[in-house]
């Protein structure tokens, strides 16, 4: 999911709301009004933290399985000219930087600790509040 998914999923998302609430476009009320009112979080912000809690399930597995084989796999050779893919491994590995782990095996001790690695997964997804408009 990249910044336009998730952007497209909030907004649907907030349509659906308003649609629930009866809330009409006169009434001029803001995304994080509306999201305080409904006791919601952004869509985006709860898809990221999904898949956070399934990459955890990953990392927590044994290291021969085919999860964890694929998630830290590394493809030999170079690709094309140009600008580089936004592919699902980019992304999250971008987002594993910004929580602060430098590596997998970072993240995978980080991982072994269940509580540890639910409040890193929740302050992941707190970091997603500018996707809130």
């Amino acid at each position: 999911m990249n910044k336009g998914d998730g952007k497209i999923m909030n907004v649907f998302q907030n349509k659906c709301l308003r649609q629930i609430l009866r809330i009409r476009w006169e009434e001029h009320m803001s995304t994080e009004e509306l999201l305080q009112r409904t006791t919601m979080t952004p869509m985006s912000t709860e898809v990221k933290k999904r898949k956070w809690k399934m990459i955890g399930h990953f990392l927590r597995q044994d290291q021969d399985n085919h999860n964890n084989v694929v998630l830290t796999w590394a493809p030999e050779g170079k690709r094309k000219r140009g600008r580089p893919k936004t592919t699902w491994r980019r992304t999250v590995e971008r987002e594993m930087r910004e929580a602060g782990w430098r590596s997998w095996d970072d993240a995978r001790r980080k991982a072994g600790n269940r509580e540890g690695w639910r409040k890193s997964v929740e302050d992941l997804g707190a970091t997603g509040r500018e996707e809130v408009r």
